[in-house]
């Protein structure tokens, strides 16, 4: 990460520094069951997929963040299976969702978003000047303590395979519902490991942006 991009970030983390430290200012927000019927065929959206670094202002309806995180890792069947692949079905991989009031974290079986922080920490996800525009920036963390029967130098080997898996749901869903999206590896992972206030067996793999088209 460039010395640039961190001094850039100093004045987002000074401005929210207290909000950091007030998650429970934000409070738990229960989301619209997901609809899990229309949208494109399989065949159209795998036409339409492709990474989109231009976003428009409008932000995400409740409707359509959940639907979005749904299709991204939600519970599709009895017992709490995901709609992407899990290794082992350790389900280690956690949603963070930084929107313009704050940042939180996906409860795919209560359907609901946890908060994590106030304020808006969309920019400080990413060294790229588009993700502060995007609504929504999805962080998935990796808790190496659900991955139980594994040697400590295999976990992220397991853990980047399922993070692709969720990301490419994401994708084809944006194809899908007229959104775009870009998935991004550039990511300052201390400071935002410290945003989020992640526990050390927590790991940051990938962004990913989303919101709709720039007009």
């Amino acid at each position: 990460m460039q010395r640039s991009f961190r001094v850039a970030l100093i004045p987002v983390l000074l401005m929210s520094c207290v909000p950091f430290a007030a998650a429970q200012e934000l409070k738990s927000v229960a989301l619209p069951k997901p609809r899990t019927e229309g949208g494109k065929p399989l065949m159209e959206a795998l036409k339409a997929r492709q990474s989109t670094r231009a976003f428009g202002s409008e932000k995400l309806s409740p409707q359509m963040l959940s639907d979005l995180l749904w299709a991204a890792f939600g519970v599709n069947r009895p017992g709490g299976r995901r709609t992407a692949p899990s290794a082992h079905n350790w389900q280690e991989i956690d949603i963070y969702v930084a929107l313009s009031e704050g940042t939180y974290v996906y409860n795919a079986i209560a359907n609901t978003l946890e908060p994590v922080a106030a304020g808006d920490l969309r920019a400080a996800t990413g060294g790229q000047g588009f993700v502060k525009d995007a609504a929504a920036n999805l962080v998935y963390v990796s808790d190496f303590s659900r991955m139980s029967g594994i040697a400590e130098n295999e976990k992220l080997f397991w853990t980047g395979a399922d993070a692709g898996f969720i990301g490419q749901n994401v994708y084809l869903f944006c194809a899908s519902s007229g959104l775009v999206t870009v998935i991004r590896g550039t990511v300052d992972q201390p400071l935002l490991a410290k945003a989020f206030k992640l526990r050390p067996a927590q790991h940051i793999l990938l962004a990913q942006s989303v919101g709709y088209p720039a007009k």
